[in-house]
Parts: structure tokens; sequence; C-alpha cells
């Protein structure tokens, strides 16, 4: 199964296996790295992928037009949450080449060129698969682990709100656990090394972070907070 493959068991997944907050039930939509506009996306792009080109059915390519255009707007005017802030420049640059997909599409499937119609076809969907890769964590235990640090650093450091930061003290401390025992995938082994000399340090910030939250001054846990920060974020920069 080639990489193009995987999209789809990748989106039938994505919401199975999200990790859940402990400390809300419900988090904010901007701590939750999915974007459903792109999500709900890839059933057209499945039908065009999956079922027209490979099987040449210009006659379906065509019908499609209106869910693909339709799509498309529904992707360009999506909010990117708060919590893929970091990749919102290349998100921006991904959207605007799947509107120039989504334009050359369109006005393939008013010609009687089948070659034409395939080749934007298969531009369409490389250009949803970047977008998908993009939002794809590299590791689910990382990216649930963000999700609670995001939580932590965004919302309850900068109120001081003590029982949600010894809380979240808690939940990341369990959620390292999990961290600790992960494997990088075939593709990426080749940052292991670097890989598992940063998680070391995260996994040693979260400890000290842990063990400051329930007795510590005000000014230690901030400290350790931005130190835990700083070692997720050179943990993440390995795969950027």
């Amino acid at each position: 199964m080639n990489g193009k493959q995987h999209i789809h068991t990748f989106v039938l997944g994505l919401f199975l296996g999200m990790g859940v907050l402990s400390i809300s039930a419900q988090p904010p939509a901007d701590a939750v790295a999915q974007v459903p506009e792109l999500v709900s996306f890839h059933e057209v792009i499945f039908k065009i992928w999956h079922e027209a080109w490979p099987n040449k059915d210009t006659a379906m390519l065509k019908a499609l037009r209106p869910e693909v255009e339709e799509g498309i707007s529904r992707v360009a005017a999506a909010k990117l949450p708060g919590i893929l802030r970091e990749k919102r420049a290349d998100w921006e640059e991904g959207v605007e080449r799947l509107l120039i997909a989504g334009s050359a599409y369109k006005a393939a499937s008013e010609t009687e060129n089948s070659a034409r119609l395939l080749d934007a076809a298969e531009e369409l969907h490389s250009r949803f698969e970047t977008l998908m890769r993009l939002i794809r964590p590299v590791l689910r235990e990382l990216d649930d682990f963000h999700s609670s640090l995001y939580m932590l650093y965004h919302y309850y450091l900068p109120e001081y709100d003590i029982e949600n930061i010894r809380a979240s003290a808690n939940e990341l401390k369990q959620k390292m656990q999990v961290l600790d025992a992960a494997i990088l995938p075939e593709r990426l082994q080749s940052r292991n090394k670097q890989f598992q000399d940063a998680r070391q340090r995260l996994s040693e910030s979260v400890e000290a972070f842990h063990s400051i939250a329930e007795t510590g001054s005000e000014e230690s846990i901030k400290k350790a907070i931005e130190a835990l920060h700083t070692d997720y974020q050179t943990v993440q920069t390995i795969f950027d």
C-alpha cells in the first residue's frame, strides 16, 4: 500500500484514534488538530481516486464537479484551529494550490479531452493529499500529548489556573508514558536517534513539571511549563 492509499484509512481512524482530554470532556475547537471541512471533502476525493480515475470514467468525473466545487469552497473558507497555528503559512499555500487544481478540474470537465480531465483529477487528489498530510500527526501519541500541552500553555498558564495546571501535570505524565513507548513509522526511522534524544529531554521536563506543580511557587511552576513547552517544540521540529 503506497502513501496515497493510506489517506482513506487515516480519515476513518482520525476520530477513533484521537486522544480525549481528561480535564474537559469537550475541549475547545481550536485545541483539536482537525479541519472538518477537509475531512468531509475526502468523500468526493475518494470517489474520484478509487472509482472514477482508475476506471477512466470521465462521465463520473464530470458528474462529480459540483461536489468538487462545493468541497473546495468549504475547505478554502475553513478556519485552521489554533493548535495548528505554526502550519498556517503552509496551509494557506496548500489551499491556494487546491483552488488552482479545482479550477483546472472544472475547465477540463467542460471539454471532451479525457486525458486532460484524468490529469486534472490526479492533480486535485495530489493537492488534497498535501493538505491532509499537513494536519496528519506524525505520531498519534505525540499529537495526543500536544492536545493537553496546548490547553496548559495557551489556556491555563496565562490565567495561572492552578487547579487545571496541576490536573495537566498528571495528565501529561500519563500521556508521556504512552509517548515513551511509541515507535516511529518506517518512513521516519532515519530520524530515530534525534527523536529518542529529544523525547528523553521532554520526558525529563514532564517529570520536573509534575514534581513541582503541587508544591512549587508560581514562578517555578511557570518556568517548568516554559521548559516543557520548549522541549516539546524540539521534538516537533524533528519532523518539520
